[in-house]
C-alpha cells in the first residue's frame, strides 16, 4: 500500500467553503499570535526570564503543532483530493508525537517554574539559571524525539493490506494501528508506557506542583499573597485546563463516549483551539505581556510620527 485516504472533518458539501475560511483564519491567527509573543520576549529585556524563557519555545511549538496538520487538511478541503503517501503519513505521525509530547514537557516545566519562584523565591535565581533552563528544555527535545521516533520506526514495520481509509483529518497514530493487517501488541504496549512517560507522568507532575503552590499560599494566607499567586499561575492553569481537558476527554473517557465524531473534536482542541487561544491567555491575562506589547506600540507610533 502506497497511499492512505484521509476522511477529514465530518462537515457537509455545501459547508466545506465556510469551515475552510474558519480553519485558515484560526491557523493565521495562531501563527501570527505565536509569533508575536516570540518578538515580544525577544525585544523586551524584562521578559528575558525562565518563565518566558520556557513560553517562548511553547510558542515555537504551538506554531509547529499546528503546521503538522492543519495546512494539510486545508489543502484537502481545498482541493478534494484527500490522498497521502504512505511515507507522509508516517511522517506526519512522527512529527505530531514529537510536538505534542514537547508541549506536554514545557507546559510542565512551566508548572515547575512557578513552583520554585512561589515555594523558593529566595533560591529561585539559583535554581532556575539559564544552564538549567537550557538544560530542561534540551533534555525535553531529545526525549520527545525518541519518543516519537521509537513510534514511528515500530509503524514503520506494520503491513497494511486491503483497507487504506483514516478516519481522521490526519495521521492518527490510533487510527493507522487498526488498518494493519500485522500484529499490534508491541506497539500498543509502548503506545501504554510512552503516554505515561509523555503525558501522565507531566501532568502529575504539574498537579504535585500546583498543591505544593496551593499548601505554600495558606500557610500565609493574605489577600495578597492570593492575588499574587493568581497573577503568576493563572494564565499557566487554563492552558493546562485546555491542553490536559482535550486529552483526557480523548484518551480516558470510556470508549462509548468516544465516536468517531467525539475524537475529532477533541483532536481539534488541542491541535488547532489551544495552540491559537495560548496567545491571548498569555497577553490578556499577563500584566508583563500587555506591558511589553505596549511598549512596542507606542515605540511604532513614535517613530511613524
Amino acid at each position: 500500500m502506497s497511499h492512505f485516504l484521509l476522511l477529514g472533518l465530518p462537515i457537509p458539501p455545501e459547508q466545506q467553503g465556510v469551515f475552510f475560511a474558519l480553519f485558515l483564519g484560526m491557523y493565521l491567527t495562531t501563527v501570527l499570535g505565536n509569533l508575536l509573543i516570540l518578538l515580544l520576549i525577544r525585544l523586551d529585556s524584562r521578559l528575558h526570564t525562565p518563565m518566558y524563557f520556557f513560553l517562548s519555545h511553547l510558542a515555537l511549538i504551538d506554531v509547529s503543532f499546528s503546521s503538522v496538520t492543519v495546512p494539510k487538511t486545508l489543502m484537502d478541503m481545498h482541493t478534494q483530493d484527500q490522498s497521502i503517501p504512505k511515507a507522509e503519513c508516517i511522517s506526519q505521525t512522527y512529527f505530531f508525537i514529537h510536538f505534542a509530547d514537547l508541549d506536554s514537557f514545557l507546559i510542565t516545566l512551566m508548572a515547575y517554574d512557578r513552583y520554585v519562584a512561589i515555594c523558593h523565591p529566595l533560591h529561585y535565581t539559583t535554581i532556575m539559571s539559564q544552564s538549567v533552563c537550557v538544560m530542561l528544555v534540551a533534555g525535553s527535545w531529545v526525549i520527545a524525539c525518541a519518543c516519537a521516533l521509537l513510534h514511528t520506526l515500530l509503524l514503520a514495520r506494520l503491513s497494511f493490506c486491503a483497507d487504506n481509509i483514516i478516519p481522521h483529518f490526519f495521521c492518527d497514530l490510533a487510527a493507522l494501528l487498526k488498518l494493519s493487517c500485522s500484529d499490534t501488541s508491541l506497539n500498543q504496549w509502548v503506545i501504554f508506557t510512552a503516554g505515561l512517560t509523555a503525558i501522565m507522568l507531566p501532568f502529575l507532575c504539574i498537579l504535585v506542583s500546583y498543591g505544593c503552590i496551593g499548601a505554600t499560599i495558606l500557610r500565609v494566607p493574605s489577600t495578597k499573597s492570593i492575588c499574587k499567586a493568581l497573577s503568576t499561575c493563572g494564565s499557566h492553569l487554563s492552558v493546562v485546563t485546555l491542553y490536559y481537558g482535550a486529552i483526557i476527554g480523548l484518551y480516558f473517557l470510556p470508549s462509548s463516549n468516544n465516536t468517531n465524531d467525539n475524537n475529532i473534536i477533541a483532536s481539534l482542541m488541542y491541535t488547532v483551539v489551544t495552540p491559537m487561544l495560548n496567545p491571548f491567555i498569555y497577553s490578556l491575562r499577563n500584566k508583563d505581556m500587555k506591558g511589553a506589547l505596549r511598549k512596542l506600540l507606542s515605540k511604532k507610533t513614535y517613530s511613524s510620527n
